[in-house]
């Protein structure tokens, strides 16, 4: 059986939806994050890491978003969520998939947790990484809005749906109180309410109770 360590609205909310489209049994496992158990040894036998997700898959413990994704979709090939390998569209899936997790995601946590790179208690550094970091976010949601507007397709890689569009849609909804969020770009805010209407995406955050609006 499957389980997949989560806290709602957190990194896990990816492979979450990815589950839930694969349409398999799956258990998840609350890691109550206000309770510190992340950091529990419990945990952090898991992931030494201290961080969501983990992906235990019978005797395989896995850990990072994308190595989830693509375990997840490579060894379930019926769903059709990855492309085959040696393809251009393979090659495209693993150049966005290491944009959005290298390059989108860590100007995201930058953004919500700006004292790591600060010394403690220099508020002003720490207001001054969050507004370059927000910055920095706003123009790499252009580059996202952009590669919509070029293909014209509904989805990341175009017309097909694929293990990119869960992760897209969880980094867009993390800007959901900018001043200027994902779905203020035409094609995200329309990607996004394409994903909002998916299913799959519904029970994934229904069951992690998240409040509407989604994003």
């Amino acid at each position: 059986m499957i389980e997949l360590h989560y806290f709602p609205s957190n990194a896990s909310m990816a492979p979450h939806i990815l589950l839930q489209e694969m349409g398999i049994d799956f258990q998840l496992r609350l890691v109550d994050r206000n309770r510190n158990e992340h950091k529990s040894p419990e945990f952090l036998k898991l992931n030494p890491n201290g961080l969501l997700p983990v992906l235990c898959d019978g005797d395989l413990v896995m850990h990072e978003t994308a190595a989830i994704l693509l375990h997840l979709a490579d060894t379930h090939p019926q769903a059709g969520l990855v492309p085959a390998v040696g393809g251009a569209e393979r090659a495209m899936t693993y150049k966005w998939l290491m944009w959005m997790t290298n390059t989108l995601q860590p100007a995201l946590i930058a953004y919500y947790y700006p004292e790591r790179w600060v010394a403690e208690g220099n508020t002003a550094g720490t207001a001054e990484v969050k507004a370059q970091a927000e910055a920095r976010i706003g123009a790499l949601l252009d580059l996202l809005a952009a590669e919509f507007e070029r293909h014209g397709g509904p989805w990341l890689l175009g017309d097909r749906y694929t293990l990119l569009d869960p992760l897209a849609f969880m980094l867009c909804r993390w800007t959901r109180g900018f001043d200027h969020p994902a779905r203020a770009r035409p094609a995200l805010g329309a990607f996004l309410d394409r994903m909002a209407h998916r299913p799959a995406v519904v029970r994934a955050l229904e069951t992690e109770a998240l409040p509407q609006p989604w994003y």
